[in-house]
């Protein structure tokens, strides 16, 4: 544990107990009675206390244009019951889902087709945005025996990074911390295992630029760098929430490089970068209520970088 004030060790377990506590109720009460929980508090901070507004709106301007200011809110809305049902589903969920009855609860689109692409005698990069459960995606990965070795920035909260590292890895989903993950990433690639990334923050200042709804971004090289230089295939997928219906989720494959085989005018980082993030582009436009519009996506906008 990092060297830290009594006040913050205080305040960590404190917010550790309360996630405690939040989970405890999630599974007292019945997931209609969670998921309207979760859109009255999406209300409060939609409406009454409005929480990163700014940046909010900022975002579905760059990303949708053409809609009135009324709709962004309505957008905004819906976001924000997304992101607290999702917390509830996590927790909901890997009680609930086993094995046994994982078909339940999931549906995979053209599953053959998908599953496919788990070849043991290659690594696999599994690329994906904050977009729809990804917390459940990896869980249901793991369910059908296909454990992921997820980069993730650790929680600041120790006593709260233990307790969900703990949740995650139950079904054989590891986690690499993402500062220092580059040792880890190569051994997990070089040992043919499945490497999982959320690839749509931005990267900064040194990242490689591409269009993302019609502007340009910083995005992360390593993906492309990654499968150029081990042969390694990327599989873009998302795991999306089903609303009519309690607790269902459809697992998508979106699309499917390999280094080896190509396609047309997909070959260079750049190109390969430029691939997936309209593809994770195109999924959202899907269902983009269902997506984390919170972070700075364009923040580097302003630095010059190569066109």
């Amino acid at each position: 544990m990092k060297n830290i004030t009594k006040k913050q060790k205080f305040l960590n377990y404190t917010v550790y107990l309360l996630v405690r506590l939040f989970v405890a109720i999630s599974g007292i009460f019945s997931y209609r009675v969670n998921r309207s929980t979760c859109a009255a508090l999406a209300f409060v901070v939609t409406y009454v206390i409005p929480f990163r507004r700014e940046i909010l709106t900022q975002n579905l301007i760059q990303a949708f244009p053409e809609m009135t200011a009324e709709e962004r809110i309505a957008l905004i809305r819906k976001m924000w019951e997304h992101l607290l049902l999702m917390g509830a589903e996590f927790f909901i969920g890997r009680r609930r889902m086993s094995e046994r009855n994982w078909r339940r609860h999931v549906r995979i689109a053209d599953g053959a087709n998908n599953v496919r692409v788990f070849f043991p005698d290659r690594p696999l990069i599994v690329v994906t945005g904050h977009y729809g459960n990804f917390e459940m995606g990896a869980f249901i990965l793991g369910i059908l025996g296909y454990p992921t070795h997820t980069v993730a920035r650790f929680l600041d909260n120790p006593y709260l990074n233990r307790y969900v590292t703990a949740i995650r890895e139950e079904t054989g989903q590891y986690l690499i911390n993402k500062d220092g993950a580059s040792q880890p990433v190569m051994k997990v690639i070089e040992e043919h295992g499945i490497v999982a990334i959320l690839a749509d923050q931005s990267a900064g200042k040194r990242g490689c630029w591409v269009d993302f709804f019609g502007r340009k971004g910083s995005t992360h090289k390593v993906v492309a760098l990654l499968s150029l230089q081990y042969n390694a295939p990327i599989l873009v997928c998302h795991c999306t929430r089903v609303d009519d219906r309690e607790l269902f989720f459809e697992l998508v494959a979106d699309d499917f490089f390999d280094p080896l085989q190509p396609k047309e005018g997909v070959s260079t980082v750049k190109e390969i970068t430029q691939w997936f993030t309209t593809v994770l582009e195109n999924a959202v436009r899907r269902h983009p209520e269902q997506y984390w519009w919170l972070h700075r996506r364009w923040k580097d906008c302003g630095v010059a970088h190569p066109r």
